[in-house]
Parts: structure tokens; C-alpha cells; sequence
């Protein structure tokens, strides 16, 4: 998601809120003949499930006589990657000017999730009537891109010889940014810090949004009032200039941009007036502050495995007080997690071929206990087809497996991360993992475990608990480093938090979708730390 900062008027950039619009293009090719004399007049209809129901989005132009449309129209749609959000594309010739879509012929419809055109960037599909048969050779295709600006601008910002304000000692310089705002008023957008006892100040290099400074406009005029600082808030104005991005963007580290600071009412009064001090641009660099959505358009895939407890204090699953015991709906606490966070993360992953591992059971034939077994028995080849494929692999060792102990997590982390550490050597954001561990409780190896994600959190790679049943779960809290910074026993610090533990029993009787929510919240931050802490930009990404 990209992570645009606010400005606040006291100084440093403020708080992180998250913007995301992605625009969809749609072309259509070999669509249906409707028209008896011409060709059809196709247009495009965008629907987004709401509540169970198909909602009208927005529509595309009509293109005349043209079975191979590419719309102009774009359609823009909030993203929200911790959501399923499905969409259906509808596709209809054009007979009457009438708004009511059935008074149109159809062409052909398809449906997917926003999720799967992020992740391939670009799909396209058959279009299906409404029989699910194919809408004679016509096809759709899609492509996403990214509406934020994720430039930011970084300044650095000197002063020399300004105005003399204080009686007793020097001025205590400060310099704000204006630009101009909708209304044709000067609107300010950042102030520097105060420096104290100075006519020669030297400030902080700050960072914000190119937006922000410019609307994204590097040809804008902005302006930059420097004042005297007082307490009572009575600043005195020191001088004035007018630049724009472009212009200070000429400054370069061995050659600085000086310009003059003026005090209009001292030029108009004084005929030698030259000026009231100079502001220096030290530098001034445009990078990219890339989002979670540039390294999924990039290509970045997330790579998604499952660990499952199969401790004895799960209980006998065909007992029904076991929290492995398939009710009578098909589900338990296992599967509704498997499925939450299962069917978001799918569409990031091209082959959806997923590895599922169990921890704490005895597996025949020789009953020997296993903290990391592949829930299908196949050791050589642990991948489930799709979410599907998992819980079907889970369903299928239930009656063949001995639940029994201890709880050790640190195997299947360790397990985790060793793909983790291969993918590193590729030196691209093309692989981020995800480790689902579902668990009922109290951790045996908590040393090994704080270390191996300790060591994880060097790697891209992310962990997510969800603590069935009711036990306490205070380790988990602990390994969720949220509220201090989780350490090893050797107390090696975690590089970075890569934890994020969840009750299930808080969301029992909440919507799925608030499990999903709360369990993936953490994750597009976390996958554009690492990749940013690495300097790793999106595979495809062109320079600021």
C-alpha cells in the first residue's frame, strides 16, 4: 500500500495513513455481432460485490461498430489488499440510449478478484455468457496500474548573512514552504526547525511527498518565507523568495543553489536595499517512496505456508470438544483461519501451489513425533493445490496421525526460512513468504523459537499466529513485538517486526472478512520495510 506521509505544521513529517487507487484499462477483442446491419456498439459495466450482491461500479464509453474496443474511460477503484474484492466485468452492445442495462444485448461477462489483476499486472480471460459457456471468441483484457505519486523530495537547506531581528543577539531563523492552494491563497505545506542564536543557519535535510510540495508539478512556482522565531508566536518576517522544484533540483552536493531572501517593504523603502540574507539549496533529490502495490505490480509473489498443531492438548478430533473436530458444517477453528487468510493471499501467487506442515503429532508407521511433516505425506512434495488443496490434506491425515507433543514452532520456522534465505540470493523483489501457524497454545521451545525469529527477521519473510481454543496465549503476545522489541536469548535484537498474533476466539462471532482484516493488517508494511531496508526496488520500476 503506498504510505504517503502528512505533513504536520510542526516540522517533521507526520503519520502514515494508507492511499490506494488502482485504475483498471479495459480492451475487448473478437466480441460478439449483435447488430444485424453494423457491428455491435460494445461498452463495459464494472461491478464490485457488496454484501453478496453485484453493485454498478461505473461504465466505459460506447465504441461504434468496433468489435475490438479499446476504452478510453479508466475505471478507479480503492484498493484494500487485506480484502477479497471482487469484481465482474459485463460487456453489452449499445441499442438504445437507455441507462437500464437489460434494454442492451449482452456480449459476455468475467469475474475475479482486484487481488488477481494486481498480481499479474495485466490478464487476459474468454468472456463467459450467462450459462458459463463461452461468449463465442471474445476475450477481455485487463490492466492495472498504480494511481498514487510515490515521489517524495528530499531538501537541504542552508542560510547566510540573514537579517539581523533580535535586539540582544542573533535571529533564531525558521523556514516555511508554501504552494499555491486551490482558492488561489498561498497554503503552507512544511516548516523547518528553529535554529537557534544564528544569522549563518544550517537546517535538518527533511523529506515529503512531491504532492505535497508541488501537487507533483516540478515546474509549479512555491514560495519560502524565512522568519525570526519567538516564543509568544509573534515571528518576524526575515525575507522572501519564489522557486520551484525544478529550479532547486539544479543544486547539486558541489554546487549549492544560492538564492536572495527579500523583504518586499525593505526594498520599497530602502534604494540600496540588496537583500536580506541568502538561502542556500544544499541538494535536492527526488527519489521513489515505493508502496506495497509497486512491488505487486513489480512481480513480488507471496509465497504462503501452513503449520498446523496436532499437540494433544488439541483433544481426540472426533471428540466434538476438539478444536480439530469437523462440525457438522464442514468447518472448525483451523479451517476458518486457513480459509481467511488463505483465499486473500492466493491471488499473489502464481502457481497457488501451497506447502502445508503439521508440528507435535506421532505419524505412522513407526509413531515416531514430528515437528514438521507435510500434511499430505508426501516429504518431497508438501504443496497443496490452492486453499482447497490444503483443506482437503488436512481433512485426509486427521484419522491417520496421534496427536501428542510437545509445541515446538522453531522447526517450522526454521524450515520457512531457509526458502527465505534462497530467495535472497536473487537480489530482486520477486519473493516475499508468509508463514500461517495455527496453534492452541503455550510454546515448548520458546528459546529456539525467539531465535528463529530473530534470525527471520533479516529475511523476507512474515509470520502470522492464530491462537485457536481458549488457553493463554501470553507468548504469543510476547513474540508479537508490537509493544517492545523481541530479542533472542542471546539478546540479538529482532531487525525488525515480522510478527503478527491474532485470538481467534476474539472473531468467533465477527464476519470472516474481520479475521482477515486483522490478521494481514501488518503485512504490506512489513514486505516494503524489508525490501526498502535491502534497497530493493520493484522489479519493473522506472527511475524518479
Amino acid at each position: 500500500m503506498a504510505y504517503t506521509m502528512t505533513p504536520t505544521l510542526a516540522g517533521p513529517v507526520g503519520s502514515q495513513y494508507c492511499v490506494c487507487k488502482v485504475e483498471l484499462s479495459v480492451c475487448g477483442q473478437n466480441l460478439l455481432d449483435r447488430d444485424v446491419t453494423s457491428k455491435s456498439d460494445p461498452f463495459c459495466v464494472l461491478f464490485m460485490e457488496v454484501n453478496g450482491k453485484w453493485v454498478e461500479l461505473d461504465r466505459t464509453e460506447t465504441a461504434v461498430n468496433n468489435l475490438n474496443p479499446a476504452f478510453a474511460k479508466k475505471f478507479i477503484v480503492d484498493y484494500h489488499f487485506e480484502e477479497v474484492q471482487k469484481l465482474k466485468f459485463a460487456l453489452f452492445d449499445q441499442d438504445k440510449s437507455s441507462m437500464q442495462l437489460y434494454e442492451h444485448d449482452f456480449l459476455g461477462e468475467f469475474s475475479c478478484t482486484l487481488g488477481m489483476i494486481v498480481s499479474s499486472k495485466k490478464i487476459t480471460r474468454t468472456l463467459l455468457l450467462g450459462n458459463g459457456k463461452p461468449a463465442g471468441k471474445g476475450m477481455i483484457t485487463i490492466a492495472a496500474q498504480e494511481l498514487s505519486d510515490n515521489r517524495v523530495i528530499t531538501l537541504s537547506m542552508a542560510g547566510r548573512k540573514l537579517d539581523k531581528k533580535d535586539l540582544f543577539g542573533k535571529s533564531d531563523p525558521f523556514l516555511e514552504f508554501h504552494k499555491p492552494g486551490d482558492d488561489g491563497k498561498w497554503m503552507l505545506v512544511h516548516r523547518t526547525e528553529v535554529i537557534k542564536y544564528t544569522l549563518d543557519p544550517v537546517w535538518k535535510p527533511f523529506t515529503v511527498p512531491l504532492v505535497s510540495l508541488c501537487d507533483g508539478d516540478v515546474e509549479k512556482l512555491i514560495k519560502v518565507m524565512c522568519y525570526d522565531y519567538d516564543s509568544d508566536g509573534g515571528h518576524d518576517f526575515i525575507g522572501e523568495f519564489q522557486t520551484s522544484v525544478a529550479r532547486m533540483c539544479e543544486a547539486q552536493d558541489a554546487f549549492p543553489l544560492e538564492l536572495e531572501c527579500i523583504n518586499p517593504k525593505k526594498q520599497k523603502k530602502k534604494k540600496n536595499y540588496k537583500n536580506s540574507g541568502i538561502i542556500i539549496v544544499k541538494s535536492c533529490k527526488i527519489t521513489r517512496d515505493f508502496s506495497f502495490l509497486d512491488y505487486i505490480l513489480g512481480g513480488c509473489q507471496l509465497m504462503f505456508t501452513v503449520g498446523i498443531d496436532f499437540t494433544a492438548s488439541n483433544g481426540n478430533p472426533r471428540d466434538p470438544s476438539s478444536l480439530h473436530y469437523i462440525n457438522p458444517m464442514g468447518t472448525n477453528e483451523y479451517l476458518s483461519a486457513i480459509w481467511a487468510v488463505g483465499q486473500i493471499i492466493q491471488d499473489y501467487d502464481s502457481d497457488k501451489m501451497f506447502p502445508a506442515l503439521g508440528f507435535g503429532a506421532q505419524l505412522p508407521p513407526d509413531w515416531k513425533v514430528s515437528h514438521e511433516f507435510a500434511i499430505n505425506f508426501n516429504p518431497t512434495n508438501p504443496f497443496c493445490s490452492g486453499v482447497e488443496g490444503i483443506v482437503q490434506a488436512y481433512s485426509a491425515c486427521l484419522p491417520h496421525i496421534r496427536f501428542y507433543g510437545p509445541t515446538n514452532f522453531s522447526p517450522i520456522v526454521n524450515h520457512v526460512a531457509r526458502f527465505a534465505a534462497q530467495a535472497t540470493q536473487q537480489e530482486a523483489a520477486s519473493q516475499y513468504f508468509i508463514l500461517l501457524i495455527i496453534t492452541d497454545g503455550v510454546i515448548s521451545d520458546m528459546d529456539e523459537t525467539r531465535h528463529a525469529v530473530v534470525q527471520a527477521s533479516k529475511l523476507p519473510m512474515s509470520i502470522i499466529i492464530v491462537g485457536v481454543g481458549n488457553a493463554d496465549f501470553a507468548a504469543m503476545e510476547f513474540l508479537d513485538g508490537d509493544s517492545r522489541v523481541l530479542r533472542s536469548y542471546t539478546g540479538e535484537e529482532a531487525v525488525r517486526d515480522i510478527v503478527q498474533f491474532v485470538p481467534f476466539r476474539d472473531f468467533r462471532n465477527a464476519p470472516k472478512e474481520t479475521l482477515a482484516k486483522a490478521v494481514l493488517a501488518e503485512l504490506p508494511q512489513q514486505v516494503v520495510q524489508y525490501f526498502k531496508h535491502q534497497n530493493l526496488p520493484p522489479i519493473n520500476s522506472e527511475p524518479a
